[in-house]
Formats: C-alpha cells, structure tokens, sequence
C-alpha cells in the first residue's frame, strides 16, 4: 500500500479521499499560527490578504475594527489570494474585488488597476515578499499589519512515505529540518503552488504542484500520481 505524510492536518473528508484511493496517511501540522493582537487603522478602504489565517486573525479582532455599514457587509474592498480564502470572506459579509491563485498575479492586478488607492496588507511574520516589494516599487501607499505568527514545529519520521504534501514554503522548511528526513530514498513532494514547489526544489527535484491552490487538489494530485 502506498503512504503519504500530509504536512497539515486534515479534515476528514480530506482523509477520506486517500483512504477511498487506498492510500494509508499519516498527517501533523509542520507549523503552528498563533493569532497577535494589532491595532486597528480607524478607518480600511482596501485590504489585502494572502491566506485564510490571515482572514481568521483579522476576525479574531473584529471587535476593534471599523463597523459594518448598513447592506454593503464591511464596507470594505477586499484583494485576495486563493479560493477559500475567498470564501472565508464572503461568508464574513465582505465584499472581495478581486481573487487570484497567486501573490505575483494580484500584485499585477493592484498596480495595473488600483494605482491610485492605498491598501492595508494583512499578514504573517513570514510572508512573500511579492506584493509589498510590487507595491513599493510602483508607489502605492500601503501599511502592513501582522496579524498572526508563524513558528516551525520539526518533526523527526522514522519511516519512509510515497509522497509528502505540502501547503506552504514554511511547510517545507520544517519538514526539511530534520536532516534525516532527506533520505537517498526520495518521496514525491507534492505543493499546493508554485512558491512552496520552488521552496521544495531546494531540496529534490521530485516535485509536482497541484492543478489549483486547495487542499483538494493536491490530494487529487497526489493520488493520480501514486496511481500511474
């Protein structure tokens, strides 16, 4: 039977999906977030957020934040990066203007379309570097908020896997930092996009990104691999 080690835990409609493919699956989360406080500007027009734990931490605050406005949800223009990121919002009432797979493509939407405005960035203390460096090259005003801490959380794996799925650069780092995780024997590293796959290359090049930028899909990947 072939193994994966998932480098996030999944939920278990996720797990079923390889389970039902007759994958066996060990998961953990390679990295821990932890929500900070920040101080709220007293007024957000343009907010940018480039992952759901960012969303999550923004409402975590929501009480300091700037009020709704009657029937138009936050009164907010939201930028984002991904599809469930997307999704978190819109179920919290806001109104997303533009969602992309990716940090670089929505750096080149903001500059192409919004140069004029200015954006609050809410981020990680580990983050791309792609849209503030962008923004700043074009001068558009923005302010970056860290909303919620990233850290490490290295674990040492005895056992050979098939393939190891990863959903962030972080991810990959501390998977990689147990050095005897690396055998000779290499597994299919198989990332959510094309940031973590470059992560990843740094140490195999038995990489494959999935179709799209969900959970979902780099299952979907991995078992057409393991499969063929």
């Amino acid at each position: 039977m072939k193994s994966v080690l998932s480098t996030k835990k999944l939920s278990p409609s996720q797990r079923e999906l390889l389970v039902n493919a007759g994958i066996s699956l060990v998961d953990y989360n390679a990295i821990n977030i932890e929500f900070v406080p920040f101080k709220a500007p007293n007024t957000v027009e343009n907010a940018i957020f480039t992952s759901q734990n960012a969303v999550k931490a923004y409402l975590n605050e929501k009480d300091q934040l700037p009020s709704p406005l009657e029937g138009e949800g936050w009164g907010v223009r939201m930028f984002c990066v991904g599809e469930k990121t997307k999704s978190l919002l819109e179920e919290n009432g806001f109104k997303v203007v533009k969602m992309t797979e990716y940090a670089s493509e929505l750096a080149s939407y903001l500059v192409e379309n919004h140069k004029n405005d200015s954006f609050h960035f809410f981020c990680g203390n580990i983050r791309s570097d792609e849209i503030p460096s962008k923004l700043k090259e074009n001068h558009i005003a923005f302010e970056e908020i860290e909303v919620y801490k990233t850290t490490l959380n290295p674990k040492k794996f005895e056992r050979q896997f098939d393939a190891i799925l990863f959903f962030s650069p972080s991810g990959v780092r501390s998977y990689c930092e147990e050095r005897s995780n690396l055998t000779n024997d290499e597994p299919t590293f198989v990332c959510i996009g094309t940031t973590t796959a470059s992560e990843a290359k740094k140490y195999t090049e038995n990489v494959v990104i999935a179709n799209a930028t969900t959970v979902e899909s780099v299952i979907a990947k991995t078992v057409k691999k393991l499969k063929t």
